[in-house]
């Protein structure tokens, strides 16, 4: 009998160590590769050994939040910003905040005399214990000092690890580790109706949570354009030139989102990241109502681009299309209610050699139906060159699937530079406007050295589009002064990738324009 317990206890003794071996080899294998793995990797590896924080997660169906909240708030955290004083009117941007307050409603006022150093905050998402924090370019792009602040009130100076103007993200790094983070969701199963939170710093204010419902998905909004600047009035675009660059799919909800809320997080009722808080659509600068958030099926792909490469990697389809609305189908012909049509194909691009053509009309991306520029750009968007995506197009009435492989940043230049190349009195003309010079009591009215009245807005033109209304005064075009008729013509020359910037003021205060121009 004791020689039989002995070999039980010493069975036992060897299993407890084999297991300790075990446990203590798999802790030096996560050590070493953890800082390899992508965030949802990490993600998993963390929640797989914590199972209790499923159970203590809510439900969709529940609609009491306070678990959800509870798991979430210490893992939002305030971002504070310090810059150098800029005049928006020398080119550089004001406060970090300019994309985000314009797109409440409120153009640029005209400024006094700007301190040397200016502040601004805003909101920010760990992903991961380590001490990365996604949230909005606009929030740190123009920062000369981040400082990231816990809800335990601890502060860490917060460095750059990438930004995106086109898709308004930014990563930042801090010197801390065992951090609270929150978990990532899938926002490609978020259902509209859905309840959500949004948790951040709006306002001034300490850690808040406000509760909403999704509103609708895939939204496109007009807010990021050329080089990550916004359309002060949100308006859309009629066409996608080759080389549009900015990506919009937004997630709107009706949750309360303020300024201060950028870069916050958008959370379901389990407290899953299901998207970073951007943009609100306001005609009064608060809050009314429609909320806009980066989901985080993309918000994962571009902070991994930014952890490993520095920057986005993109992958381009080599296509120039227009949504089909009654105009196109006018236009052209088409019976179809959804899609794009292929208005250009990119030379040697992916959809060339896939056999796409112009004149087809792309129906389905990964055999889900297309229904807006957004359903497309999305998808395309959480690829990188060398990847494969399947699309199906109709010709001559049929519908043909085939592979693209997308192509590197470098098609997207040298689509660039095939570009036909219009003459400045082309563009002159398609912009459907007369102008007359200022008058140096207008030039002082509104404090500006340079400008022409726009006169006349012309049925047809790009400004009746996007509702550039007479009276206007022109200060720039393209960032350069104008003062008549030919300084309008000549700076029209020096437009770049098809999309003509124009700057200026009226009663309102300072007003940008970013549109494309088609041929």
């Amino acid at each position: 009998m004791d020689k039989k317990m002995k070999k039980i206890g010493m069975s036992l003794l060897i299993a407890a160590v084999g297991g300790a071996v075990a446990i203590g080899g798999y802790k030096l294998f996560e050590n070493k590769q953890i800082e390899n793995m992508t965030f949802e990797e990490k993600q998993k590896v963390y929640f797989a050994n914590n199972s209790e924080i499923e159970s203590m997660l809510s439900s969709t169906g529940n609609p009491d939040f306070t678990e959800a909240a509870a798991s979430v708030i210490p893992g939002v955290v305030n971002i504070n910003v310090t810059m150098k004083a800029r005049n928006s009117r020398s080119g550089g941007g004001g406060s970090p905040f300019d994309m985000f307050e314009e797109f409440f409603g409120m153009p640029q006022q005209r400024r006094q005399a700007q301190p040397r150093e200016a502040r601004a905050s805003g909101s920010g998402v760990l992903i991961s214990p380590d001490g990365y924090i996604v949230t909005n370019n606009h929030v740190v792009e123009n920062a000369d000092k981040i400082t990231v602040e816990l809800t335990d009130k601890r502060t860490f100076e917060a460095k750059v690890i990438g930004r995106d103007a086109d898709f308004d993200m930014a990563l930042l790094k801090i010197s801390a580790d065992k951090l609270p983070f929150v978990r990532f969701g899938n926002s490609d199963n978020v259902r509209v109706g859905e309840w959500v939170l949004a948790v951040g710093y709006p306002l001034g204010l300490q850690s808040t949570v406000t509760a909403g419902i999704v509103s609708a998905k895939g939204r496109e909004i007009g807010i990021l354009g050329e080089q990550g600047q916004g359309s002060p009035y949100g308006y859309g675009q009629p066409q996608e030139p080759i080389v549009r660059t900015a990506v919009e799919s937004f997630i709107q909800t009706d949750a309360v989102i303020n300024k201060g809320n950028s870069g916050g997080a958008l959370v379901n009722a389990r407290g899953e990241l299901v998207g970073i808080n951007t943009a609100i659509m306001s005609p009064t600068g608060a809050y009314a109502g429609y909320g806009y958030s980066v989901p985080v099926s993309l918000v994962s792909k571009i902070v991994n681009d930014f952890k490993k490469f520095g920057t986005v990697q993109r992958g381009y389809v080599g296509i120039q299309y227009r949504p089909i609305n009654e105009a196109t189908r006018e236009e052209f012909g088409i019976s179809d209610l959804h899609g794009l049509y292929v208005a250009e194909v990119v030379k040697d691009g992916g959809a060339a050699v896939a056999g796409i053509k112009k004149g087809d009309v792309l129906t389905k991306v990964e055999d889900q139906t297309i229904y807006s520029s957004s359903d497309l750009q999305e998808r395309v968007a959480r690829l990188n060159p060398g990847d494969k995506l399947k699309l199906t197009y109709k010709r001559d009435g049929k519908e043909r699937d085939v592979t693209v492989t997308l192509k590197a940043q470098e098609a997207k230049k040298s689509a660039a530079d095939e570009e036909t190349n219009a003459s400045a009195t082309e563009i002159f003309n398609k912009l459907g406007a007369s102008f007359t010079p200022a008058s140096d009591a207008q030039k002082k009215k509104f404090g500006v050295n340079s400008g022409v009245v726009i006169t006349q807005v012309h049925r047809g033109g790009m400004f009746e589009y996007f509702g550039v209304e007479k009276g206007l005064v022109v200060t720039h075009v393209n960032g350069k002064p104008v003062n008549n008729v030919d300084d309008v013509e000549s700076a029209l020359g020096s437009t770049k990738r098809n999309i003509v910037r124009i700057t200026g003021v009226s009663e309102s205060g300072t007003v940008e324009f970013n549109f494309p121009i088609q041929y």
